[in-house]
């Protein structure tokens, strides 16, 4: 009974942590990019002095006001879940985890709030260039807060640059450049923000083309769509190309999330890219079943692009759980021994501490000492596999392959329709042909929801597809979370998901006012 509650408590507290996370990033990706888009309508107005274009600048402000509020406080309620509901976790690799969290909070965090009075409350009060200047500081204190969040995020996903400590039991920071500029990191940011930056680009362009429709704002309406749709279709092809870099790099580092994405079984070489299928549920590792019941698929392509055209061998899940000796692998069963031989050997070392048993103490110490020989030999052959100890059977290795592999693609067909979207749109808005084609601004208007969706699928992918780890191969969630009861962390998810639905309807009923206010305007 108390491994099922303890299961409970995993399962509850991974929950509450997705839906903080899912509504904390309803709000940040807009702010993200309609910071940048506001800093170059008031340049702009700075350069021209046409009043117009400061209050088209105003405008936009409010909205990315109303979303900048309620992304603090639901990124802070994020970050106290650390030490309320992964206390483990927390204390395992705090003094990495903290330090991008802490740099947020000291530093991008402290730019936004300065700035951010003077932007929305300067514009009489100071000169036109100081208030610009605090513009643009604004929205790079908001993009440099993603930065060090997803430095961050990007450590859990390919820890690197840190020494594990076996007199406290905690992994240390060596190596902070190791830390935020490993290819992990330049990925998963280029590609996170730049997702961000074209979501700004189309609640711009919905948001306008809704003017059109009720033929107000007319020129308000025109300006910014072609501000947002050139924006937007840079911010398509940046999102396109680093999306394809974070494959490349995914199979290399996270090859089971690689795998699930794909919902890959059976590894190989010359493999097909899927375009579009339907998965096989009953398929099981090791069966020999057909992955997919429907399946279309783009020859060699997959193997071309993950391996950029050299056509190494791509694992399966097959190969990850069950091994595969001829390429290498291990399999996960062994992983397992090796990490329970690595966790055994640090419980014996606090077991000899508390004895006194000095040469014990020495001994074990020397292996966890990655600059000795002894340490090397032991981190490369079982302390790398740390994480797997705490397993009870190998298929725990595996991520959800159905949510993993449709979220992908969601992600991928919604990315390639706004590249298509913005080319229209932008070729439209330079011809100033937008009133033309009705149906147009109607498609533009329900494009809205898109890049939301598409956002949500994609840290699906990244956070769904990395389980069951906290951290890849050290730490996995059973042995992160708090020591509390699944009901108290079950009470605290209906709690927050009242209270952050709350939040979501306030907050878009603001915007509709807003909105409403400026059709007045007019």
């Amino acid at each position: 009974m108390e491994e099922i509650s303890t299961l409970s408590a995993v399962e509850w507290s991974r929950a509450l942590f997705a839906l903080t996370a899912m509504y904390h990033w309803i709000f940040v990706p807009l702010t993200l990019g309609l910071g940048f888009i506001c800093a170059v309508m008031e340049t702009i107005y700075y350069k021209t002095g046409n009043p117009e274009w400061k209050s088209i600048t105003k405008f936009w402000m409010k909205i990315f006001a109303i979303n900048f509020a309620v992304g603090v406080a639901t990124g802070l309620i994020l970050e106290f879940q650390f030490g309320t509901n992964w206390s483990n976790y927390s204390y395992f690799v705090g003094d990495i985890f903290g330090a991008p969290l802490a740099i947020e909070g000291m530093f991008a965090f402290f730019i936004e709030a300065t700035f951010m009075a003077v932007m929305y409350f300067g514009w009489e009060k100071v000169s036109k260039g100081f208030h610009l200047t605090a513009t643009w500081m604004t929205s790079i204190g908001a993009n440099l807060s993603a930065v060090w969040i997803l430095i961050a995020n990007s450590w859990m996903q390919f820890p690197t640059g840190m020494k594990f400590n076996i007199e406290t039991a905690r992994n240390e920071m060596v190596d902070f450049s190791a830390v935020a500029f490993s290819e992990t990191s330049i990925t998963k940011l280029t590609h996170t923000v730049s997702s961000g930056f074209l979501l700004a680009a189309v609640v711009v362009v919905a948001i306008s083309a809704w003017f059109l429709l009720k033929n107000v704002n007319i020129s308000l309406a025109k300006k910014s769509i072609r501000i947002a749709s050139i924006w937007g279709i840079i911010s398509a092809l940046l999102v396109a190309w680093t999306g394809d870099q974070s494959g490349y790099v995914m199979a290399k580092t996270q090859p089971m999330k690689f795998a699930a994405a794909e919902a890959l079984y059976e590894g190989g070489t010359d493999l097909s890219l899927t375009a579009f299928a339907i998965l096989n549920h009953d398929k099981e590792v090791g069966d020999g079943k057909e992955n997919f019941h429907i399946e279309i698929g783009v020859p060699y392509l997959l193997s071309h692009l993950t391996t950029r055209g050299e056509n190494h061998f791509i694992p399966g899940i097959d190969d990850l759980i069950l091994g595969n000796k001829e390429h290498g692998i291990i399999s996960t069963q062994e992983k397992m021994v090796k990490g329970e031989y690595a966790i055994n050997k640090l419980n014996e070392y606090n077991i000899a501490k508390k004895a006194g048993d000095t040469a014990k103490v020495l001994e074990i110490a020397d292996l966890f000492d990655k600059d000795t020989p002894e340490g090397k030999k032991f981190n490369e052959e079982y302390f790398r596999y740390f994480g797997y100890g705490f397993f009870d059977s190998p298929l725990q290795a595996m991520p959800n392959i159905a949510l993993t592999f449709y979220s992908f693609r969601v992600m991928v067909m919604v990315g390639g329709f706004l590249v298509m979207f913005f080319a229209i749109v932008l070729f439209l808005s330079l011809k100033d042909q937008l009133t033309r084609y009705r149906w147009m601004l109607w498609v533009m208007l329900f494009t809205l929801p898109l890049p939301y969706i598409a956002g949500q699928a994609g840290w699906i992918v990244a956070e769904v597809g990395r389980q069951p780890w906290t951290v890849q191969d050290m730490l996995p969630t059973m042995a992160s979370i708090s020591d509390i009861s699944a009901t108290t962390v079950k009470t605290t998810f209906f709690i927050f998901a009242i209270l952050f639905t709350i939040m979501l309807i306030a907050e878009i009923k603001i915007m509709i006012k807003q909105i409403r206010l400026a059709e007045k305007e007019d």
